[in-house]
């Protein structure tokens, strides 16, 4: 029991505090440190280093997927590329085909009106066949085969303007003589004439002739124009003569067959063409120069063909002519 003062205060004589006894306290326990032990820390790092060569080696097989898909992708889009290229290219071989089947096509359309004339040459099949040769040979080459068809239409193109020229001139007789008027007749306006004034050119006693290098004109010399041996009759029947010439280098392989009947010699197979096809045609005649004198005129190689060999010359022209032939079989 403690005294107290009068206020109701302690008395300090009587308080006392106690301390406590620090020396003999013994010291509170230390939390833990969390210090794993060195093992564990060597076997995360293993598992982390593991991890980022997993990581690394990850990002490479994906950079390398990626890098072979975009090759893919290119090499796809170069195949596509080239097919596309092929496909262009077959296009243009078909359209140059189908160019150079209508430039046949319409050549033939251009030789169909000629078939039957009597000039073998003037269509020649084996140029004709060279052209469709030359297209097979050209059928994976676009650039040669438009040279192809230009050639054929070149060719139909001539072919065209030579019938046009020739129905011209078959419906007129320019100069007015009997030359002209029996070329028209007997070569369908395919055979002119032309009147070498001053010159020779068949020779000093030729009075006409064709050359094997142009064999659709008639060569005359103009001193024919005022001869007075000349009449109209004797110009008709020598201008059958020149005509069978005509035919005779027109058509080379047939008159090979017929001329042994004729000993080989064109111009006596002419005259007997000329005696064969003109009624009334003899190679003598008399031309009147006044009432009691005239002219004794021999003209051809005198030599007047027997019956036989006008049966030659006959089989010979009616074998004759343009035939249709087909090409590239």
């Amino acid at each position: 029991m403690t005294s107290t003062s009068p206020t109701g205060q302690p008395s300090p004589e009587h308080s006392v505090e106690v301390l406590p006894d620090i020396a003999s306290a013994s010291p509170p326990p230390l939390p833990p440190t969390g210090r794993r032990p060195r093992t564990g820390i060597v076997v995360l790092s293993c598992l982390l280093a593991l991890v980022a060569v997993a990581a690394g080696l990850g990002i490479l097989w994906l950079a390398m997927q990626l890098d072979g898909a975009r090759s893919q992708i290119t090499d796809q889009r170069q195949q596509i590329t080239d097919q596309q290229r092929q496909i262009e290219e077959q296009r243009e071989l078909i359209d140059r085909k189908e160019q150079f089947g209508a430039a046949m096509a319409g050549l033939y359309e251009t030789v169909e009106p000629l078939v039957g004339l009597p000039f073998a040459t003037l269509v020649p099949w084996a140029r004709v066949e060279e052209f469709a040769d030359h297209a097979w040979i050209h059928r994976s080459n676009a650039d040669a085969l438009s040279r192809d068809v230009a050639e054929v239409e070149a060719f139909a193109t001539d072919l065209a303007s030579r019938a046009d020229a020739a129905r011209v001139q078959g419906a007129a007789n320019a100069s007015g003589t009997p030359w002209e008027s029996t070329l028209d007749s007997l070569g369908r306006g395919w055979v002119s004439m032309a009147v070498d004034e001053g010159g020779t050119p068949c020779g000093a006693d030729a009075l006409a002739c064709v050359s094997s290098t142009d064999p659709f004109t008639v060569r005359v010399n103009g001193a024919t124009r005022t001869d007075e041996t000349m009449t109209d009759w004797i110009r008709t029947g020598i201008a059958y003569h020149e005509f069978a010439h005509v035919l005779q280098f027109t058509n080379p392989e047939a008159t090979q067959s017929a001329l042994p009947a004729f000993a080989g010699d064109v111009e006596t197979m002419a005259d007997c063409y000329a005696l064969t096809f003109l009624d009334g045609w003899s190679l003598e005649h008399e031309v009147p120069i006044d009432e009691f004198s005239y002219w004794e005129v021999s003209v051809g190689y005198g030599y007047t063909c027997d019956d036989s060999q006008r049966q030659i010359v006959r089989d010979w022209a009616a074998g004759l002519g343009i035939v249709r032939q087909p090409v590239g079989g």
